[in-house]
């Protein structure tokens, strides 16, 4: 489906369901007091539109819909799967998913289900579809979010049985799998598909790997379902989409947005407090799965009641927050949740409206942001972020490290964010995508941990840097294939003509050690990689280890080779802050990408609108007062006003600039 966004959107999750509907006028109006252009319904209201296997009800959710629509507010309609309701699970016991220990889950929280049940998926379709039939051409529902935070994993017989079946589709032959998984090895050689088990906790690398695989094909399989009920049924434009969990590690979720038409996201900050350098790789992850603009489909207006420590975010974070995700490619901002229920397990989340029906303070801050968002929408829409940098991301990867970290703090996560934040403080925008994506139009291209290597990928990088690109290899680079197993070469594997050298060792450091460089004197924790370098023409080490473990001393830690038009960076150390930041900003300079320099906690981020022009995101991150100084005349979106020179900005401030005096919404 091809589709602009033509509005920038501002809502809440709403459950008319829970409210007598005398009650339902009062919110409405208070909705559209707050500027909201959207609300997010009936995801968990499978028991009130069907309470049996024949007894649907929809004339209530018409209603609210049709309520909404008379004060010009949109709705994203659930579908209700990830609450299978007490009579389904009556009738079909064994829908529940099985856990590790061999129970099943009990009923009463939510994705309780077997995804792969057949029960399930006959009740699911018979919901869609009814849902389908009656709201489907409604003008008013303007998307479609499909279940609710996908995050169950079932190890019931079924499964099992499903995943050998899976495994016998994939390999065809025992003997090819036992030879992937070198089963051989503790005597695990499998001579029929049924001994295969389900791996609980560690076990066999390529079937931890596959396991993986199956779950993010079933729940695929499960969304296809929906979609394929869904979309004959919908009116053009209507789009449907997923709400994911940012880095949640579950499933290969370029596999779960194949098919959508647009990814969102539900951005939680939990305990503490915001960290934009660490929150805006989650927001650009959400825009790499689809490599469009992202809906930010449930956000904390207050705080959550899930954390250990359930704070409030401070006076005008969240309103910033909204901004910055905007920044980053967000087309909608929705709060999660509108009023407090009385009842259920989420009585003590933050809302806009409590439970007395009456506004908490944080509507206010709300109900501003709203009306920013209608001054803003007409310049926004159609807008995008587009940038010369990629950072690759691999589920496989990330998986295969944290089954064998080899050094207890050592996460995947935690490494790609030590590049990104060093881009991010740069005020560098990045695009993380698939690290299977084609690589045109960057001049960057950053695999940070790239463990797992196949023929494409490798074709794809060599090609990048043979034409002029600038690739940067990290530790734990090219030491696996496709099915987990060890390569038969060195690290970087078919990396090292590209790279110009080899991993001789690896090292997980028990302390910090020293590296030295051109650029940096620094150190490099958790992890270490002593490099030997095959072409002495071509191949320059930039920094080397200082004397430690005696392994390391005076060792390469860090080299760049020249491959045909382009350039490799290969990263062997894990560089403390100070030393990355420098590291990166030098190779930003070597791929001839500029940076914006501003005070620590300022933002600038770009969206490009249909017209080419540029609209800068300045943000405040600090509670202070700040300035920015801004070298062009141009007008800011929210106040109308001409800026030049210095820019200030209030605690937890925002200004979007155009580049011109001149320039107008049309």
């Amino acid at each position: 489906m091809s589709f602009t966004n033509q509005k920038l959107h501002f809502g809440a999750a709403y459950y008319p369901e829970h409210w007598s509907e005398e009650r339902w006028s009062e919110d409405i109006r208070l909705m559209k007091a707050a500027g909201m252009t959207v609300v997010r319904m009936a995801e968990f209201a499978w028991s009130t539109l069907q309470s049996g296997p024949d007894n649907f009800n929809f004339d209530w959710l018409e209603r609210a819909i049709d309520q909404l629509a008379a004060k010009g507010i949109d709705t994203v309609l659930g579908t209700p799967t990830a609450a299978p309701p007490a009579w389904l699970v009556q009738k079909y016991p064994d829908l529940l998913a099985v856990d590790e220990s061999g129970r099943r889950v009990q009923f009463g929280n939510r994705c309780h289900y077997c995804v792969n049940s057949p029960e399930f998926h006959s009740a699911s379709q018979q919901i869609v579809k009814a849902m389908a039939d009656r709201f489907g051409d409604d003008p008013h529902v303007i998307g479609w979010q499909i279940d609710n935070e996908y995050n169950r994993v079932c190890y019931c017989e079924r499964c099992q049985s499903l995943f050998q079946q899976y495994l016998q589709d994939k390999f065809v032959s025992l003997e090819a799998l036992n030879e992937h998984w070198s089963t051989s090895y503790w005597s695990q050689t499998y001579s029929a598909w049924e001994q295969i088990p389900i791996p609980i906790g560690p076990h066999n690398p390529g079937l931890m790997l596959e396991f993986k695989h199956f779950i993010s094909e079933s729940y695929r399989k499960f969304q296809l379902m929906q979609l394929d009920i869904l979309r004959p049924r919908l009116k053009p434009g209507v789009w449907v989409t997923h709400n994911f969990m940012g880095w949640y590690n579950g499933f290969d979720h370029y596999t779960l947005t194949k098919d959508l038409d647009l990814a969102s996201w539900d951005w939680y900050v939990g305990s503490g407090y915001h960290d934009y350098l660490q929150s805006g790789a989650a927001h650009d992850l959400a825009r790499g799965f689809k490599r469009r603009n992202f809906w930010l489909m449930e956000t904390q207006p207050g705080n959550v009641n899930w954390s250990p420590l359930n704070n409030s975010l401070n006076k005008g974070e969240a309103h910033l927050m909204a901004w910055h995700a905007v920044a980053h490619g967000a087309d909608a901002v929705l709060y999660w949740q509108w009023r407090s229920a009385p009842g259920g397990q989420e009585q003590y989340h933050g809302s806009l409206i409590d439970q007395s029906g009456q506004p908490r303070p944080f509507y206010a801050e709300a109900q501003q942001l709203g009306g920013e968002f209608k001054i803003a929408s007409e310049w926004l829409a159609g807008s995008v972020v587009k940038t010369d940098v990629a950072m690759l991301n691999c589920y496989d990867s990330r998986w295969s490290i944290g089954w064998q970290r080899h050094h207890h703090d050592f996460d995947y996560v935690a490494h790609f964010n030590n590049y990104y934040r060093p881009l991010s403080a740069g005020n560098v925008n990045v695009d993380i995508i698939s690290a299977d994506e084609p690589l045109d139009g960057y001049k960057l291209v950053v695999a940070p941990s790239l463990l797992i290597l196949n023929n494409k990928r490798i074709a794809q990088l060599k090609e990048f840097v043979k034409n002029g690109g600038c690739l940067v290899l990290t530790l734990r680079c090219g030491m696996k294939d496709d099915y987990n197993s060890l390569l038969p070469s060195r690290q970087p594997g078919s990396l090292a003509e590209l790279a110009g050298l080899e991993v001789e060792e690896y090292y997980a450091l028990h302390d910090p050690i020293p590296v030295v460089g051109d650029i940096f004197n620094g150190s490099s924790r958790l992890w270490a990689e002593r490099l030997k370098l095959l072409d002495g023409n071509l191949t320059i080490p930039i920094a080397r280890y200082g004397v430690c473990n005696g392994w390391l001393d005076d060792q390469a830690a860090v080299a760049v080779h020249q491959y045909g038009k382009g350039i490799v960076f290969y990263i062997g150390a894990y560089l403390d802050e100070f030393s990355q930041q420098a590291l990166i900003n030098h190779i930003l300079l070597t791929a001839g990408i500029s940076s914006i320099k501003t005070p620590s906690g300022i933002e600038v981020r770009t969206r490009v609108r249909t017209n080419g022009e540029e609209l800068f995101f300045v943000l405040n991150h600090t509670r202070a007062e700040q300035t920015f100084s801004w070298p062009w005349p141009g007008v800011e979106l929210l106040s109308g006003q001409v800026r030049t020179g210095e820019v200030k900005l209030a605690p937890y401030g925002v200004a979007i600039l155009s580049k011109n005096a001149g320039d107008n919404p049309a």
